[in-house]
């Protein structure tokens, strides 16, 4: 993984966003009129949440770095101004968590993402 690829997409930001404490610097790549598209067990392919905006977003990924739980970037990949990455996280009692994510960007900044992930049971 590069430090910086795309118009000015930093990846090495991304990584410290995702790994981070808090999700301040994570929601901070995102353009302010982003939009996120997660799939999961509760939200199907064909009913996905969609959170529109940087303040949804905000409460999504508040929720998400107020657990106690580990989140590690795994990979990444930047083509011009798609990128792709795969997240993995882990509670304190061993329950997985892995989330590979499709991003659309525009100038430097995550405008669309779309979300699977998939946990243990």
């Amino acid at each position: 993984m590069g430090t910086t690829a795309g118009p000015g997409f930093d990846t090495e930001a991304l990584r410290r966003g995702i790994e981070g404490e808090t999700a301040a610097a994570l929601l901070s790549l995102y353009a302010r009129d982003a939009e996120v598209r997660v799939v999961d067990r509760h939200d199907q392919p064909s009913r996905p949440k969609v959170l529109h905006g940087r303040d949804e977003i905000a409460e999504m990924l508040d929720d998400v770095y107020g657990r106690d739980m580990t989140h590690r970037l795994e990979r990444c990949v930047v083509q011009g101004d798609q990128a792709a990455f795969v997240e993995a996280c882990t509670y304190p009692d061993g329950v997985r968590v892995l989330a590979e994510s499709m991003l659309s960007l525009r100038d430097g900044e995550i405008v669309e993402q779309t979300m699977v992930q998939a946990w243990d049971e």
